[in-house]
C-alpha cells in the first residue's frame, strides 16, 4: 500500500520539484471576435474567480481568472447566439451574442437549494460516494476524446514572480472505463518568463507540469481517491447541499480516518444528485507527516538545503454536455519554503499551475504518440520559447493573466533587455 500510494502522490503532486543552484493545426486571430469582461456577486459586487464560461450546445469555454476577467475568442463561423456563465452556489446566467467584440459585466445571483431529503452520518455520506463511483462508466466520456487546453504555471519567490511558463496542449484521453497508462498530453506551442536577478541562485523546476490533464483527473485517476479498496481510510461526512450548473449538489466532507506512515488527502467532493456525478473535488494533502510529503515531492535539491513543504491542494471541475461529464479546470498549488543551514531567515515559495479545457472532440480522435508526448520527467520551460510576441496566441482560447501577472511580465521582460 505505502509503496502503491507513493506512485501515485508522485504522479498526481503536478510532478515533483527540481532545485538547484544556477549560474494539431495552427489558429491565427483571422475571423474570430472577442467576448471579454468580469464577472461579479450580484449582491456583494465580490469578482469571481474560476467561473465556466461557455457556449450551449458546444464544447468551447474558459473560466475567470483570480481577479474575475476573461477572455472568449468565438469563430465567426460558429454563428454562436449566446454565451452561458456558472458557477457554484449561484444560478446560471446567459447572455445574447451579437457576433462582435464585446466588454461586459455579469452579475450572478447566489443560490441556496435544499435537498428533498434529510441525509445525516458518515455512513450515508460514504454510500454516495461508492454508488458514484459505480456510475463513472456511465457518467463520463465513453469514447476516446481529444481535449485541447490551456496551461499555465508559475512560481513565486515571497511574493515576486520569478518564473512563468505557458502552453496549449492536446490530451488524449481513452474511456472512463480505462486507466489512464494510454492517456497522453502533447505541448503543441508554449512560451517562458526566468527571472535573470543574481540573487534568484535557486531555481525551481516543476517536473511533468502539463500531465496534469492526466494525473489530476481525479475521476479518471482512480488511484487517488476514487478506490473503494481505500473508502476504509476515510472518514466522511455530510455538509450544506448547493448548486452547480443550476444542479443540485450533494457536498461531502471527507478525511483521513488514522494516521498512516503515508499521507493521505482530505477535502470535499460535489456529487450530482441527479446522476451521482462527480462535478467538483477540492483536496489537500495532510502534512501531519512532513517528512514522508517531502518525500513524495522533492526530487533533487543542493546540499545543504533544508526544504519544508507547507500545502499542496487541488481544485478538479467536471462539466455535463450532452448526459456526460467531462474534464474542465484543474488548479494544483504548492507552496513551501527554504532555506540554507546556518542561515537565519527562510525563504517561501509557491507554485501554481492550472488547466482549464477550451475544446474538445470525440470524432476521428488519432492517439497521441509516446514519442511526442511531454513526460512526468520533463520541464515545460525547457521546451518552450520566450515570452515575446504579443499576439502568440493567436485564436486559441486561455486564462486571462491578473493584473498581477501581467505586471510581473512587464518586469521580467525588462531583465532581457
Amino acid at each position: 500500500m505505502k509503496t502503491w500510494f507513493k506512485y501515485t502522490l508522485s504522479c498526481v503532486a503536478t510532478g515533483m520539484l527540481l532545485l538547484y543552484v544556477t549560474g494539431i493545426l495552427a489558429q491565427d486571430s483571422v475571423g474570430f471576435y472577442t467576448v471579454s469582461g468580469v464577472v461579479k456577486d450580484q449582491k456583494t459586487g465580490k469578482k469571481l474567480e474560476c467561473v465556466n464560461i461557455s457556449v450551449p450546445g458546444t464544447n468551447i469555454g474558459t473560466v475567470t481568472n483570480k481577479d474575475g476577467k476573461f477572455v472568449l475568442k468565438l469563430k465567426k463561423s460558429l454563428s454562436a447566439n449566446v454565451i452561458e456563465i456558472s458557477h457554484i452556489g449561484y444560478l446560471n446566467c446567459r447572455r445574447a451574442l451579437e457576433g462582435k467584440n464585446e466588454l461586459v459585466t455579469f452579475k450572478l445571483i447566489p443560490c441556496s437549494v435544499l435537498l428533498n431529503e434529510v441525509i445525516v452520518g458518515s455512513q450515508e455520506a460514504k454510500n454516495i460516494v461508492a454508488a458514484a463511483m459505480d456510475r463513472i462508466g456511465m457518467n463520463y466520456a465513453g469514447k476516446n476524446t481529444m481535449l485541447t487546453a490551456f496551461y499555465r504555471e508559475t512560481t513565486q519567490k515571497e511574493r515576486r514572480y520569478i518564473h512563468i511558463s505557458e502552453a496549449v496542449i492536446h490530451a488524449f484521453k481513452t474511456p472512463y472505463t480505462e486507466n489512464t497508462y494510454n492517456d497522453r498530453v502533447q505541448v503543441y506551442k508554449g512560451r517562458k518568463l526566468l527571472s535573470q536577478k543574481a540573487n534568484d541562485t535557486l531555481a525551481v523546476k516543476l517536473m511533468g507540469g502539463p500531465t496534469l490533464a492526466v494525473y489530476g483527473d481525479v475521476v479518471k485517476n482512480p488511484d487517488l481517491l476514487l478506490d473503494k479498496n481505500t473508502l476504509s481510510l476515510f472518514t466522511y461526512e455530510m455538509g450544506e447541499p448547493t448548486i452547480i450548473d443550476d444542479r443540485p449538489q450533494y457536498v461531502i466532507y471527507f478525511a483521513p480516518l488514522a494516521k498512516l506512515p503515508y499521507p493521505l488527502y482530505y477535502g470535499v467532493f460535489y456529487i450530482d444528485k441527479e446522476n451521482l456525478a462527480f462535478t467538483r473535488a477540492e483536496f489537500s494533502l495532510d502534512m501531519t507527516n512532513r517528512a514522508e510529503v517531502t518525500k513524495v515531492i522533492l526530487k533533487k535539491k543542493p546540499l545543504g538545503l533544508r526544504f519544508k513543504p507547507i500545502t499542496l491542494s487541488f481544485l478538479v471541475t467536471y462539466k455535463q454536455r450532452e448526459g456526460k461529464s467531462y474534464l474542465n479546470y484543474i488548479r494544483n498549488e504548492l507552496r513551501f519554503k527554504c532555506d540554507w543551514k546556518r542561515k537565519l531567515f527562510s525563504t517561501h515559495y509557491s507554485i501554481v499551475s492550472e488547466m482549464v479545457v477550451t475544446e474538445s472532440q470525440e470524432q476521428n480522435v488519432t492517439a497521441i504518440p509516446y514519442k511526442v508526448s511531454f513526460k512526468r520527467g520533463q520541464v515545460l520551460s525547457d521546451k518552450v520559447t520566450d515570452f515575446f510576441d504579443k499576439d502568440f496566441w493567436g485564436g486559441y482560447n486561455i486564462i486571462e493573466p491578473t493584473e498581477s501577472l501581467e505586471s510581473a511580465v512587464k518586469k521580467l521582460k525588462k531583465q532581457y533587455n
